[in-house]
């Protein structure tokens, strides 16, 4: 039997909590590597901050109700919760992992 940490029920998650989560580039990245790998641990991602803050990230994502974390021994593999997400705000997901990220000030046309 899997265990999984505390996550909210379908019907608690809230667009805004969503989108404010989002709101983080990092987190943003994570959900674009998580929807590339399917299912990863904190320390596997390749982002340029410190793993203790990748894990806060993912604790703020599992509580806005975008990913699913489960135990596996002292692992703590994460993936999108796509199906819930679908059920409960359709196209959302694909709509975000689809957008076209914003042009930075400082790159040329």
């Amino acid at each position: 039997m899997e265990t999984w940490l505390a996550q909210p029920d379908l019907d608690e998650i809230e667009i805004g909590t969503i989108l404010a989560a989002l709101a983080d580039p990092i987190r943003l990245r994570m959900i674009h590597l998580l929807d590339e790998l399917g299912e990863s641990t904190c320390t596997a991602l390749d982002l340029p901050v410190k793993v203790s803050t990748v894990s806060h990230h993912m604790n703020v994502l599992r509580h806005s109700g975008l990913v699913s974390t489960r135990l596996v021994g002292t692992a703590r593999p994460s993936r999108l919760r796509r199906d819930d997400l679908e059920r409960r705000f359709p196209g959302l997901l694909t709509s975000i992992l689809a957008a076209t990220p914003p042009r930075r000030h400082d790159q040329p046309d």
